[in-house]
């Protein structure tokens, strides 16, 4: 069992498959791209597979894959098949753009995903395209409806940015009244690879809420686990249901139960920290199992108690992509 400093048992693990996307979204990157990592330097699927079965050896139940966009990699069949027999792992899961996951629709369930999360911070066509820079938005939308058929749990993750898709909220309340989905409001988040300015949060947890009130009244919190980032929400009639997560302020920190690896190896114990080690070389020199777990054992070890402290403690990282951290 992983049990870090502050006695917080860490059974989750963000793994990032890649630092590539497909898309450009405004908030996460500029319109030319960012300096993604040599490929020699990203972990192979073979490296991934070792990774994963130490981390899961270690006491991990729940690993999500990210990116990037995971579905840029052509081996991510191989790699959700070998995580998917494992039978420690409760729960397999990934968060993509859903551009790219149509010809693994039909597969998902039957290598061991439990649920999708879709990265949709429109509704409207013309808002996804001023957002992501990219007109995909009918296949987006094509791949979700077919996903909600798949008998996996969904959720969308919108991020609510000032003066670009504040209109879709509303619309995206109404699709979670009509189909089973779980719809997240997410507070904007500094790490934009340079591509936007960010001095301030114009939209925190409370006014998200807030403007959701304006519209529907009556909600009802539901119950989560400790360690839920979302708080979550009911409205009597609706066939799905929506929640709202204070990524920016960080009101769920300290029941953290997180660790993020980078596409190039990375260990991240705090979205708001740097990187604590690498365990890159290690894999590749073949070292003792042993040996690699201790280093996760020792990054886990010396986590900051919140993101605040992460800050303080790594100074500004506000300058990198979270196609580069492990979204």
């Amino acid at each position: 069992m992983l049990i870090d400093n502050h006695n917080r048992v860490i059974n989750y693990v963000r793994l990032a498959v890649t630092d590539r996307c497909n898309l450009r979204c405004n908030y996460c990157m500029p319109e030319r791209g960012i300096k993604f990592a040599q490929r020699n330097d990203l972990l192979t699927t073979k490296e991934l597979q070792r990774l994963s079965d130490v981390l899961i050896d270690l006491g991990v139940d729940k690993i999500r894959l990210t990116g990037g966009e995971p579905f840029v990699r052509s081996d991510i069949r191989e790699l959700l098949e070998h995580l998917g027999a494992h039978d420690a792992l409760k729960e397999l899961s990934v968060t993509t753009n859903a551009t790219l996951i149509g010809p693994y629709l039909k597969q998902l369930k039957a290598m061991g995903l439990t649920s999708v999360n879709i990265s949709l911070d429109a509704i409207r066509p013309e808002t996804f395209a001023r957002i992501t820079r990219r007109d995909s938005f009918a296949i987006v939308r094509e791949n979700l409806m077919k996903l909600l058929e798949e008998d996996l749990t969904v959720r969308i993750n919108f991020v609510v940015l000032e003066g670009q898709n504040i209109d879709d909220i509303y619309p995206m309340m109404e699709f979670q009244e009509k189909y089973p989905v779980q719809v997240r409001f997410l507070e904007e988040m500094p790490f934009n690879g340079g591509s936007r300015n960010f001095k301030k949060l114009h939209w925190n947890h409370k006014q998200i809420l807030e403007h959701i009130r304006l519209r529907y009244p009556e909600f009802e919190k539901q119950p989560a686990p400790l360690t839920s980032t979302s708080v979550n929400y009911k409205i009597e009639g609706h066939a799905g249901g929506f929640g709202v997560i204070p990524s920016f302020s960080r009101t769920f920190c300290g029941s953290c139960n997180r660790l993020r690896v980078t596409a190039t190896g990375d260990l991240v114990t705090c979205l708001y920290g740097k990187p604590v080690a690498n365990v890159r070389e290690l894999i590749r020199r073949e070292s003792d199992t042993d040996q690699l777990a201790g280093l996760i054992r020792q990054a886990v070890g010396s986590r900051a108690k919140d993101g605040f402290e992460a800050q303080e403690r790594f100074g500004p990282v506000f300058g990198s992509s979270m196609t580069s951290i492990g979204g």
